[in-house]
């Protein structure tokens, strides 16, 4: 039996990316056989570890020639220079967590890891340090510019036409162009979920009521109800535009359905209504699986009260699960 082999970036240690991810690896007590291999510092570690009540429990881990066995692994990398404290974003911080990420990737990218799990950042941490993305996906982008950033749950699952942008700018993303290669991920990035069964694409309207024929706004007659007569025409399970204020409806309780949300408050609020605790982010669209939990990082509470691991421990789940299945070469 091959184990996939699961990267995963510790976050911003100001947050409570290395708590939950320490708490899903070691206390949900169910995670799949694979190879789990942390990128980060071991001195982060164990200050968490010691806030926990356990011992370092990581073997180091060099290369996937060397180690074949399930089990914790360590990619050891330098930790935030100074002294930093939790609950607030920090240069140091942000330089910290997108050097444990950037390794992630580059190992996942050279085929030395079937997938990258990645714990929260903070936005502002990476800006504060001079980083360029506003965060992972956009720096995924910068190598698959067609990434698309997805939220899957037993309840509900959404997909966004675009996510981490001004609304003004999102409104402007809504292209034919763009929601042609949009549906078309979608379906690839989401043919298996029914387990085995067809999927179908459930496409939100932009304005209310999904423009009322074009008496309430006219993008969703003369730009997305034609895009999804072409995708139909393409032999795509595509249906809509339907209204964005109950196009939810239609698919919570319904693993088969995907909400293709046009922007990301009109996807993620109703997602993280029904499924904050266990929701998963799910990149599409890359040669290699990425799946973070869908919380931030949390400063209010870090270091103050347990954080539920609930979250990370389903994107670590569904990393291995779809690594497990993942087609030969990727």
């Amino acid at each position: 039996m091959i184990l996939p082999r699961i990267g995963i970036s510790l976050g911003d240690p100001g947050g409570i990316g290395p708590e939950v991810t320490l708490r899903a690896l070691l206390e949900s007590g169910h995670l799949p056989p694979a190879r789990y291999i942390l990128f980060g510092s071991r001195e982060v570690l164990a200050s968490e570890l010691k806030a926990l009540g356990r011992t370092d429990e990581f073997r180091p881990w060099s290369d996937d020639g060397e180690v074949r066995e399930p089990g914790l692994f360590l990619r050891e990398m330098a930790g935030p220079e100074g002294r930093n404290k939790k609950g607030a974003p920090e240069a140091a911080l942000g330089r910290a967590s997108f050097s444990w990420f950037e390794e992630a990737v580059a190992a996942a990218r050279a085929g030395r890891l079937d997938a990258v799990v990645t714990a929260p950042i903070s936005k502002l941490s990476w800006s504060m340090a001079g980083i360029p993305w506003r965060g992972h996906t956009e720096y995924l982008e910068q190598f698959y510019p067609d990434a698309v950033m997805s939220f899957w749950s037993d309840r509900l699952t959404v997909a966004l036409l675009s996510h981490h942008l001004p609304l003004r700018e999102a409104l402007a993303r809504v292209t034919p162009e763009a929601l042609a290669g949009f549906f078309r991920i979608v379906y690839d990035g989401t043919a298996g979920k029914a387990g085995g069964g067809q999927v179908e694409i459930l496409v939100a309207g932009l304005n209310p009521h999904a423009g009322e024929n074009g008496l309430l706004g006219t993008e969703d007659r003369d730009i997305i109800g034609p895009a999804v007569a072409e995708a139909r025409r393409a032999g795509l399970p595509v249906r809509g535009p339907i209204s964005p204020d109950v196009v939810f409806r239609h698919a919570v309780g319904r693993p088969e359905r995907i909400v293709a949300a046009m922007y990301h408050d009109q996807g993620l609020i109703p997602f993280k209504l029904t499924a904050f605790e266990d929701g998963v982010n799910v990149t599409l669209g890359l040669p290699f699986i990425r799946t973070s939990p869908d919380h931030g990082t949390a400063f209010d509470i870090a270091g103050i009260t347990p954080a539920d691991p609930g979250s990370m421990t389903e994107a670590l789940r569904l990393a291995a699960a779809l690594a497990a299945s993942a087609p030969a070469g990727l």
